[in-house]
C-alpha cells in the first residue's frame, strides 16, 4: 500500500488506512472500493464500515523515500491516501495524528493530501500543527462542487498555510468556472470503466477551458488523461507541477 506508482502526479502512494464513504458523483466509479471491496475483499465500503489500517511495514516506507529524496534536487511527491480519505470522520483522530506525525518525520518528501471533506480540514487541524511539508487539495468534479469548495479550500490556505493548494478536477463531469480562488495547481483528467461502471465521458472543450483558465490565473496545470485512457491531443499534454 506504500509504492511507486502509475499516477503520473506524484512519485509513490501512500495509504495509512483502507477504507471510505462515497459522498460525491466522483465518487461513482471509485476504483478504490472495486480493487479493495469488490475485487480483494479487504474492507467493505461505506459509513459504518471499518477502516482497515495498515501494516507497519507500510508505514516504515515513507523514511526509506525521505532519505533517497534528501539527495535528489527536485520534489519527491507522496499522494495519500489513494485507497482513503485522511479527513474521514470515520477515522480514530489518533491514526490522523501518527500520520501527521510521520509526515513532520520525513521533511525532504512533499505531501499530497487529498480529500473529499475539504470542509472537516480546519476543525480536525485544531489538536494538529500543519507540517510545512503537507500540501491540501479538494476533489472539485463538476461547477456545483467548485462553487461549494473553493472558498473551504482557501480558508485552509490562509489559516494553515499549506505549502500549496491543490484541485483535482478528475474525473471531470461538467464545464468548470474558476475564480480568483483557484487552488493552486490544477489536475485535470477524464474517467476510466471501473468494474460495471463505464466511464462518463468528458467533453474535451472542458480540458482546454480548464487550461486556459489556469494559464490566465497564473496556475499550474496538469492533464492527467482523456476519458478511457484515450490518445492525449498534443495540445493537451501539459504536465506542470508546483515549484
Amino acid at each position: 500500500m506504500g509504492e511507486t506508482t502509475k499516477i503520473e502526479w506524484t512519485d509513490h502512494t501512500f495509504n495509512p488506512w483502507i477504507g471510505c464513504t462515497k459522498i460525491s458523483p466522483a465518487c461513482d466509479g471509485c476504483y478504490a472500493e472495486n480493487l479493495m471491496d469488490h475485487r480483494y475483499g479487504r474492507v467493505s465500503w461505506g459509513a459504518g464500515e471499518d477502516r482497515k489500517r495498515t501494516a507497519p511495514a507500510t508505514w516504515r516506507k515513507p523514511i526509506a523515500w525521505n532519505k533517497a529524496a534528501a539527495l535528489k534536487p527536485d520534489s519527491t511527491y507522496v499522494f495519500c491516501a489513494s485507497l482513503a480519505d485522511v479527513f474521514d470522520n470515520e477515522v480514530a483522530p489518533e491514526w490522523r495524528d501518527d500520520l501527521f506525525a510521520l509526515i513532520k518525520a520525513t521533511p525532504a518528501l512533499t505531501w499530497l493530501l487529498l480529500t473529499k471533506r475539504i470542509g472537516n480540514v480546519l476543525k480536525m487541524m485544531d489538536r494538529i500543527r500543519m507540517p510545512p511539508n503537507a500540501a491540501i487539495g479538494a476533489t472539485m468534479a463538476n461547477h456545483a462542487e467548485y462553487d461549494r469548495d473553493r472558498m473551504k479550500l482557501w480558508e485552509v490556505k490562509r489559516a494553515l498555510s499549506p505549502v500549496f493548494t491543490f484541485g483535482s478536477f478528475e474525473p471531470l463531469l461538467s464545464d468548470i468556472i474558476m475564480d480568483k480562488h483557484a487552488p493552486d495547481w490544477v489536475i485535470v483528467g477524464g474517467e476510466t470503466d471501473q468494474g460495471a461502471h463505464k466511464a462518463r465521458v468528458a467533453d474535451t472543450a472542458w480540458f482546454r477551458s480548464m487550461r486556459d483558465q489556469s494559464r490566465e490565473l497564473g496556475r499550474k496545470f496538469f492533464f492527467k488523461q482523456m476519458t478511457n485512457k484515450a490518445p492525449i491531443p498534443a495540445d493537451l499534454m501539459v504536465r506542470e507541477f508546483p515549484t
